[in-house]
């Protein structure tokens, strides 16, 4: 089943109460998710159990990442020096980003390990891209923190977004040999404030979130540039499925300094592929309500046009609060109607 793009009479409601995440699973918060051809929904996240497995109804189909969930936490030296907690046992230092390609791999992004791994459904490591330590800070080479991943499902082809150490997008062949890169910090046309988000465009094209440009780009899958279209502090985007040729772009907050103005990011817009936006959800101010976002970080659509969202709600709002606690961090939009 697939559904075609959205309008602006497209509907959009909120799934309350989605996850039934069982006592002993702890999120932490929901960093990334994805959905495979069948429409299980893969969630990415920074809890005792880094990658847990949902059907449309949002029942626990399966989970792995960790042989000891229950082992408590400790300390570990990350490769930046710092001191970080961390659930024993698990298989990622900090979970960032998931993406499903044309085949239902899995492709799970490490930032701060500085490794993508790819798995199949099971959890089983295919391959993986990167060594775990960080290159040169805004050096340009492979990785220093990466974000996000997408594949081409017509060459198998991987671009990486190297985005909070590097501003870089890298591209592999798909036995995962380099065969460029292109970006440098700054606000012009191919170059980046923190390439955060990356999803194909078509069969030819991939679109990233320039997130602290307030932009999306869309470059060639040589690097040039084709188009931009501005989109609040855009986080993280996917594509639609089947006849879906929209693009789903998720916005972040604002700066401390204007937190409480409504209207100013925490929503995810839908766009056709000449950048005009045809429609959007999520309310004027952030929240824990079925109808807001705290702080978006990640989006995926399924077969039937209904819109997933993870949050890093707990970096950015619970572990700001006395005492800090987790917070709302997954989430489903259902598509009702258009």
């Amino acid at each position: 089943m697939s559904v075609g793009p959205a309008t602006s009479e497209t509907v959009y409601e909120p799934v309350p109460y989605w996850a039934k995440i069982p006592h002993g699973i702890w999120l932490k918060e929901a960093t990334s998710v994805a959905v495979d051809s069948e429409d299980r929904v893969y969630v990415f996240n920074r809890g005792n159990m880094p990658v847990l497995v949902f059907d449309r109804d949002g029942n626990l189909i399966d989970m792995w990442g960790n042989d000891t969930p229950f082992a408590g936490t400790e300390l570990f030296e990350d490769p930046y020096g710092t001191m970080t907690p961390r659930w024993k046992g698990c298989r990622f230092t900090r979970p960032h980003a998931v993406t499903v390609d044309h085949e239902d791999r899995l492709w799970l992004v490490d930032d701060v390990g500085n490794r993508i791994t790819a798995t199949d459904r099971e959890g089983n490591t295919l391959h993986t891209l990167g060594t775990g330590r960080p290159s040169g800070f805004q050096s340009g080479v492979p990785f220093n923190r990466p974000t996000d991943v997408a594949i081409s499902p017509k060459t198998g082809d991987v671009f990486v977004s190297d985005g909070y150490g590097n501003s870089r997008i890298h591209r592999y062949d798909a036995e995962g040999t380099h065969i460029t890169s292109w970006g440098e910090p700054g606000t012009d046309p191919g170059q980046f404030s923190l390439p955060h988000g990356v999803a194909m465009f078509g069969d030819e094209a991939l679109i990233v979130c320039d997130r602290e440009n307030h932009r999306v780009q869309v470059f060639s899958l040589e690097g040039e540039v084709l188009t931009t279209w501005h989109v609040h502090k855009a986080a993280a985007v996917c594509a639609g499925r089947g006849e879906d040729t929209t693009v789903y772009v998720a916005e972040q907050g604002p700066p401390p300094v204007q937190r409480g103005v409504p209207g100013l990011g925490h929503r995810i817009g839908i766009y056709d592929l000449e950048g005009r936006r045809i429609t959007r959800f999520g309310a004027a101010l952030p929240g824990e309500g079925p109808d807001q976002f705290n702080w978006l970080h990640s989006v995926a659509v399924d077969s039937e046009g209904s819109v997933y969202a993870a949050e890093v709600s707990y970096v950015e709002v619970g572990s700001t609060l006395d005492p800090p606690r987790e917070m709302v961090s997954l989430r489903k939009w259902r598509r009702v109607r258009g």
